[in-house]
């Protein structure tokens, strides 16, 4: 069951900390995990409760606790989550609800594609010069569709007669 919840630790201590090794946890990802976890329910052990635990297992200069710190911090806060039951009792409770738990990413923002943004990006609804930047198919023409390419040949655009000079002076 430990082993169970040291694996739960190494992920959670990980979460979000591109530097970290998993070994060690700041109070951020503690909270977390007793969060995500259940262990903070709001009403026998609140964010204040873990914050308190937190500050008093890890050494006084440090940001970060061990493993070890962590299951003394575990059985404090189990004793006030689970009261009235032995410490094994807690501390298998409180492993239990730390089995095979990952950092949740709810509230993550998502692209959305519906409404506003299929009108806005369907090129068959275009008109005007903007129409002119796309082939049938949707396809963008690149620099060809943005650019008005000039023709340097030295005729006036729309001349008919490009071309014949040579055969009318002679």
């Amino acid at each position: 069951m430990a082993s169970e919840a040291e694996k739960t630790f190494n992920r959670f201590a990980a979460f979000g900390e591109s530097s970290s090794s998993g070994t060690e946890m700041n109070n951020k990802n503690f909270s977390k995990l007793c969060k995500d976890c259940g262990i903070m329910d709001g009403k026998m052990v609140t964010s204040t409760d873990v914050d308190i635990v937190f500050s008093k297992v890890k050494a006084k200069n440090a940001r970060t606790i061990t493993f070890q710190q962590f299951k003394e911090a575990v059985k404090e806060l189990g004793q006030k989550r689970f009261k009235g039951k032995s410490p094994d009792e807690v501390l298998e409770n409180i492993y239990g609800l730390m089995e095979g738990k990952d950092p949740a990413t709810t509230g993550a923002t998502k692209a959305t594609t519906v409404g506003a943004v299929d009108r806005l990006t369907d090129t068959s609804k275009y008109t005007g010069t903007h129409k002119e930047r796309f082939d049938e198919s949707g396809k963008g023409k690149g620099i060809a569709g943005r650019e008005v390419m000039n023709d340097n040949t030295g005729y006036v655009s729309g001349y008919k007669g490009a071309g014949t000079y040579d055969k009318k002076s002679k």
